[in-house]
Order: C-alpha cells, then sequence, then structure tokens
C-alpha cells in the first residue's frame, strides 16, 4: 500500500511537466525605433460562423530586461479570414516600449491561453534599432 501511494505521488509530480512538454513554443522577431510604442502581437479568437469568440488569457511570463509591455484593449478589423470575408473583432493588443537610451536586443515570453484551455508559449525578441540603420549583414 505504501508503494501504491509513493507511485501515485511521484505521478502528480511529473504532471507539470508533461504538461509544459505539450505546450507549443512560438519564436517571433520584432524590429523598432527605441522609445516608441512597438506592436508585438495581436491576440484575438473567431468562431466558425466568424462570430467574435471568447478574449484568450495573455500572461506575461518572462518580462522584458531593457523595456515593459503593456496590454491594451482593441478591435481587430480583417479580411478573407478562414472563410470570413469581413469580419471585425475584439482583441488584446501587446505593445512593446525601449526604456530610454536602448539600442539592441530584448526578449520577453508571453502565455496565450484559449477558451479551451490550449496553452501556447511564445518567445518574442524585439530588436532596438535607430531609424535608418541597416542590420548588420553576417557573411560566410
Amino acid at each position: 500500500m505504501r508503494w501504491l501511494s509513493l507511485t501515485f505521488i511521484c505521478v502528480l509530480l511529473s504532471l507539470p511537466t508533461a504538461i509544459l512538454a505539450q505546450t507549443q513554443t512560438i519564436e517571433r522577431q520584432i524590429k523598432g525605433a527605441p522609445e516608441t510604442d512597438i506592436n508585438v502581437g495581436i491576440f484575438s479568437s473567431i468562431n466558425a460562423n466568424c462570430t467574435a469568440g471568447p478574449l484568450p488569457v495573455v500572461i506575461l511570463i518572462t518580462p522584458p530586461a531593457r523595456g515593459n509591455v503593456t496590454f491594451k484593449k482593441g478591435r481587430l478589423r480583417a479580411t478573407n479570414l478562414k472563410q470570413c470575408l469581413g469580419v471585425e473583432l475584439p482583441a488584446f493588443v501587446a505593445i512593446y516600449r525601449s526604456s530610454a537610451g536602448f539600442i539592441g536586443q530584448d526578449v520577453f515570453t508571453l502565455e496565450v491561453i484559449s477558451s479551451g484551455g490550449k496553452s501556447q508559449f511564445q518567445r518574442i525578441t524585439v530588436t532596438v534599432m535607430n531609424p535608418g540603420t541597416k542590420p548588420e549583414r553576417i557573411r560566410t
């Protein structure tokens, strides 16, 4: 009986690892100017009948080191989205703003959870550079 209890506890402790292993992580790269609002994501949901679905939950898991991420409620207007020819949906908009004087790369992670409970991690790298600056090319 003691081994059964121990086995049950081990299974419970391994569940978070099993659940995390099933989540999807997406890597995204975004460029923008320093000390300006940079749109880094729009999060919305649409039903099969082209009506708005419930908004997803968006959580800032790892904040950026050299800036701030804020969320605003907005509207998404789209045409030719799936079978929907024209639709306007409520949405959350994620906005990144770099710290004063920062030039370089900043990284943060979001978790997006759908109304069905499906979780997705988004690791977003923001490259902050002065306008007119061309990224360096890698020569091989």
